[in-house]
C-alpha cells in the first residue's frame, strides 16, 4: 500500500507539473492580455511536432532549445497580424478567431506530418531509473520534467514580480495610456507576452512528447483538461494553475491505479447504485473526474482557488 501511494504520488506530481507547463502559458496570456486562447493546446501539439522534426535533425537538446522559440515566433506573428485586429471587437471575436486557428493548425499538422503517430525518443542521459522507492523505480526523465517545470515557475515569478520588465507588463495591462506616455510600446509588450505564453505551450509539447503519443488528436485530448485547470485554479492566477494542475494530476493518477468500484464506494456511504453504475471501477471513471471537479468548483466557488475574477466575468 505504501509503495503504491508513494509511486502514485510522484507520478501524479509529475503529470501535474506537465499540465502546469501547458496551462501556465494560457494563464499568462489571459491574465496579461485578457484573451482566452482556444488554440493554446494546438500550439502545444505544434511544439511536439516541431520538436520531433528538430530532434530528428539535431537531437533532443537541440529540439528543446529551438522548438519553443520557433513556435513562439509563430504565435507572435498570429497575434500581430490577426488577433490584434479583432481585439477591439471584444472577447467573442477573439474566441472565434482562436477557435478557427486551432482548426487550421490541426489540419496543417495532418497535411505536413500525416495521420499516423510520430516517434519521440528519450535522450540516453535521461533514460533509465533515477532511484528506487519501495522496490519501484522512478524514471530520470520524469524527474527532469519536474525540475524544468519548477525552474519555469521560478523564472516566471521573478520576471513578473521583481523585474522592471514585469512591472511594465503589469502596468500596461491596467494603464496602457500611461505606459505609452512613458515611452513604452504597449502593443509590442502584448505581442511579447503572447509569444512567451505560446512558447511555454510548445515547451510542454517538446517535454511531454516522449511520455505520450505525437498524433493529430493530442490537442483535442489536452485542450479540455487545460481549461479545467485554468478554471479550477482561478482564471488569471499562476498560483491557482499550479495548485489545480497538481490536484488534477494526482487525482487522475490515483484513480487509474485504484481497484475500488463505484458500487463499493457508494455502499460505504449507505447508498445503493443500479448494477450498471455499481460495476464501474474508479479506473474507468478517471477521465471524468477532472470535469466533476470543474462542476463542483463552478457550483461552490466560481472564481476558482485564487482567481480574481469570476468565470462569467
Amino acid at each position: 500500500m505504501l509503495q503504491w501511494f508513494s509511486v502514485s504520488l510522484l507520478n501524479g506530481v509529475s503529470v501535474g507539473l506537465l499540465l502546469f507547463m501547458l496551462s501556465a502559458g494560457l494563464t499568462l496570456i489571459f491574465s496579461m492580455l485578457g484573451v482566452l486562447n482556444f488554440a493554446h493546446a494546438s500550439f502545444y501539439m505544434l511544439g511536439a511536432y516541431v520538436g520531433q522534426a528538430l530532434a530528428a535533425y539535431g537531437g533532443f537538446w537541440f529540439a528543446l532549445i529551438c522548438a519553443p522559440p520557433l513556435v513562439g515566433i509563430g504565435g507572435a506573428c498570429f497575434e500581430r497580424t490577426l488577433l490584434r485586429r479583432v481585439h477591439a471587437r471584444g472577447a467573442l471575436a477573439e474566441l472565434l478567431l482562436t477557435f478557427g486557428a486551432a482548426i487550421v493548425i490541426g489540419e496543417g499538422v495532418k497535411l505536413v506530418w500525416g495521420l499516423g503517430p510520430q516517434p519521440a525518443a528519450i535522450p540516453a542521459v535521461l533514460d533509465g531509473p533515477l532511484f528506487s522507492l519501495y522496490g519501484a523505480e522512478f524514471p530520470r526523465y520524469r524527474a527532469f520534467m519536474m525540475t524544468l517545470a519548477v525552474l519555469m515557475l521560478g523564472a516566471l515569478w521573478l520576471v513578473l514580480r521583481l523585474s522592471k520588465t514585469g512591472l511594465i507588463v503589469r502596468a500596461a495591462l491596467t494603464h496602457p495610456s500611461t505606459v505609452e506616455a512613458l515611452g513604452h510600446d504597449v502593443p509590442r509588450v502584448f505581442t511579447t507576452v503572447f509569444a512567451i505564453g505560446i512558447a511555454l505551450a510548445a515547451l510542454a509539447g517538446v517535454i511531454g512528447a516522449p511520455l505520450a503519443v505525437i498524433e493529430p488528436g493530442m490537442a483535442d485530448a489536452m485542450g479540455p483538461i487545460v481549461f479545467v485547470v485554468v478554471v479550477i485554479g482561478g482564471i488569471g492566477s499562476l498560483a491557482g494553475a499550479l495548485a489545480a494542475s497538481l490536484l488534477i494530476g494526482c487525482v487522475q493518477t490515483f484513480a487509474v491505479g485504484a481497484t475500488a468500484s463505484a458500487g463499493s464506494i457508494a455502499a460505504s456511504f449507505g447508498v445503493t447504485l443500479p448494477p450498471a453504475w455499481a460495476a464501474l471501477t474508479v479506473t474507468q471513471l478517471a477521465p471524468v473526474l477532472p470535469y466533476l471537479l470543474l462542476v463542483a468548483m463552478l457550483a461552490m466557488r466560481p472564481r476558482g482557488f485564487f482567481g480574481e475574477r469570476a468565470f462569467d466575468a
